[in-house]
């Protein structure tokens, strides 16, 4: 399975950008995605996730009300809209898969839930 992220890139604080991430695989046989960023000297931090059947959504604190996961099955496309960005949601971000038994609620959020990655996109927001 391969993910390929894109959509990143720089923006002032108050933007929006839309960043894409594409499966090799059919989503028919994944249960989840999700979005996770990380900072350099930092550990990678969830972001979003979302069931691939059913489509309920989760967010971290920090992006509720401003980001909105969302899918796309025809395409096996995975998506992140992400509206009024500040300088701190500046890091590379990355998608994942779970391929498998559907993780369960307190799962969708644990970077281990996960079992394929895509190489990150950058995004950086500027002051």
């Amino acid at each position: 399975v391969q993910l390929q992220a894109s959509g990143g890139g720089l923006v002032q604080a108050g933007g929006s950008l839309r960043l894409s991430c594409s499966a090799s695989e059919r989503t028919f046989s994944n249960s989840a995605m999700g979005w996770f960023r990380q900072v350099p000297g930092k550990e990678r931090e969830f972001v979003a996730a979302i069931r691939w059947s059913g489509g309920t959504t989760y967010y971290a604190d920090s992006v509720k009300g401003r980001f909105t996961i969302s899918r796309d099955n025809i395409k096996s496309t995975l998506y992140l809209q992400m509206n009024s960005l500040k300088p701190e949601d500046t890091a590379v971000y990355y998608c994942a898969a779970k391929y498998g038994p559907r993780p369960i609620t307190s799962a969708m959020s644990a970077r281990t839930s996960y079992n394929y990655w895509g190489q990150g996109t950058l995004v950086t927001v500027s002051s």
